[in-house]
């Protein structure tokens, strides 16, 4: 059959592994927000090598992140906190935030930790479905903000209100 001839709905399945994100990975970064956003997460790079957090990276086989996200361990005593989670748009539906989810809460646990919390902004319906599947449940709201760059290097506040959410390991 030829290429002109075969099926766009083809699946190609891409094995992936979870490790550290590393400072070397954050120009491979980019899709994940502003230039703001990644020295953001290159100061927690540095949190994460004093032991504060865990900042993990889900790879293609070219070792190119293709989704990251946080573990904070300084808020609660208790619970280790979820942030910064993103997937590359593209990739997006795929299993790859679960997977993402599935590792931090599992180094969570073993920092002997039996709770895992995040917030998640009430306009995003469908990353609290996917939490939400993963059997995590709200259990408050707290108003959140931060400062975002726009498109023309400006800074601006944003805020927003976040529904909490927790889940027993």
């Amino acid at each position: 059959m030829s290429a002109a001839n075969q099926s766009a709905d083809a699946a190609v399945v891409v094995p992936v592994s979870v490790r550290d994100l590393l400072p070397r990975d954050l120009p491979a970064c980019a899709w994940s927000g502003s230039a703001t956003h990644l020295g953001q997460v290159e100061r927690e790079l540095v949190r994460a090598a004093a032991g504060e957090v865990d900042y993990l990276a889900v790879c293609t086989p070219a070792d190119v992140p293709v989704a990251i996200g946080g573990i904070d361990y300084q808020v609660s005593e208790e619970a280790g906190t979820l942030w910064q989670l993103a997937v590359l748009p593209a990739m997006q539906s795929c299993g790859l935030g679960t997977l993402l989810i599935k590792a931090a809460e599992q180094r969570v646990a073993e920092r002997g930790l039996r709770r895992t919390e995040l917030a998640v902004e009430e306009g995003n319906p469908r990353a609290r479905a996917l939490y939400e599947r993963l059997g995590y449940v709200a259990y408050g709201r707290r108003p959140d903000a931060w400062d975002e760059e726009g498109l023309d290097g400006s800074i601006r506040r944003y805020e927003t209100m976040c529904v909490l959410l927790r889940k027993d390991l």
